[in-house]
């Protein structure tokens, strides 16, 4: 069985309660709490690919951050956007929740069971 992680922010209301969830489902995943610990490029696009989604489909897009960068603009590349989340970790959507090669954004925390 492969070992479950979880990009936690445990001042997140949802991050926190992903993890119950995960909890009470009876999974002890590892906690990688990103804001700490920081973000690499190649742990970025590995999630891309998880998630089968581009990084700014996984970014917040509502933080003053990615406004004051213009991340908005789309003629920024995703190698950009990529840079962008490692340089400003709090940019990336929360929590996500890794099992081996499939991953899922816990908003609502319920998405997550489908991967576990």
């Amino acid at each position: 069985m492969s070992k479950i992680s979880i990009f936690h922010n445990p001042r997140c209301s949802k991050s926190r309660q992903t993890l119950q969830l995960l909890n009470d489902n009876g999974v002890e995943p590892e906690i990688i709490e990103y804001l700490k610990v920081g973000i690499t490029a190649d742990t970025v696009k590995s999630l891309m690919v998880q998630l089968n989604l581009s990084p700014r489909q996984f970014m917040r897009v509502k933080e003053t951050e990615y406004k004051e960068q213009s991340l908005g603009n789309r003629d920024i590349t995703d190698a950009d956007l990529i840079a962008a989340i490692v340089a400003t970790p709090k940019l990336l959507e929360r929590p996500i929740v890794v099992n081996g090669d499939k991953a899922a954004i816990g908003r609502p925390p319920e998405n997550v069971l489908e991967i576990i």
